[in-house]
């Protein structure tokens, strides 16, 4: 049997469970796709592209040349940029598209939420009081905390987060998760945390983060999700069925 050609556009835990079951298949031949936004991705047993492709036109033409018959957009879901170029480029050369994602987060009982539209609204919302705030939001969007420099800020990120962010009262963790509740919670209390700042970025690996919040009463500024293109998939078992569903795969109509 002539193996599947599959293209993964990582970035997730999602992706990276998808590449392992993957691995052990020999009817898939899959390749991850990494940005390269993390100094150091996780070592995983399939082949492992890192870059980007040169926008719309570059995926599509990829995806011709490398016969790829199943495109898989497992980003994180605040890559809005990359799945739409893998909704586009779908269309363009007729390669079937499945998107993996994890749903968002809802709220519980005791949560002390505060949604907003983007990060500079996150910041605002800290309001003119001094804060200790926990940003877990990434290490690309660190800037738009700078004009707020009457909070301290623990920064959490798995990468250095280099010299221009413009924080002045901050300071580093880098570490890679999931952690425990209970090693959130004292790390809050450690460091005196008086609100949380995250994305909705929805999944149970880094989720007991609000689990700590919730214990401790401490609110949490919660910047929503974007729209997303297309029907998601939440689970890797049904992203897999999905991928097998294409097994006599179109052909590409060209770029």
């Amino acid at each position: 049997m002539r193996s599947l050609r599959v293209l993964i556009l990582g970035g997730s835990s999602e992706a990276s469970t998808l590449a392992r079951a993957i691995a052990g298949r020999p009817d898939l031949d899959a390749t991850l796709s990494l940005a390269g936004r993390t100094a150091s991705p996780l070592d995983l047993p399939i082949a492992t592209r890192v870059g980007g492709f040169g926008g719309v036109a570059g995926l599509a033409a990829y995806l011709a040349a490398e016969q790829i018959a199943v495109l898989v957009d497992a980003t994180h879901p605040f890559a809005t940029q990359m799945s739409e170029h893998a909704c586009l480029a779908s269309q363009q050369t007729g390669v079937p598209l499945v998107r993996l994602t994890r749903g968002p987060w809802t709220p519980r009982e005791g949560d002390r939420w505060h949604e907003v539209a983007d990060m500079p609204a996150a910041a605002q919302a800290l309001g003119s009081p001094p804060q200790r705030a926990f940003l877990t939001i990434g290490r690309l969007q660190l800037a738009a905390f700078a004009a707020a420099r009457q909070h301290h800020y623990l920064v959490r990120t798995i990468d250095p987060i280099g010299a221009d962010h413009g924080l002045r009262d901050f300071r580093l963790i880098e570490a890679r998760g999931p952690f425990a509740v209970d090693e959130e919670e004292a790390l809050m209390r450690t460091h005196r945390v008086t609100v949380l700042v995250t994305k909705n970025s929805g999944g149970a690996a880094s989720a007991d983060k609000l689990a700590a919040a919730r214990r401790l009463g401490l609110p949490v500024i919660l910047v929503r999700r974007p729209d997303e293109p297309g029907t998601a998939i939440h689970s890797v078992a049904d992203a897999l069925a999905a991928i097998d569903s294409h097994r006599t795969p179109p052909t590409p109509r060209g770029v």
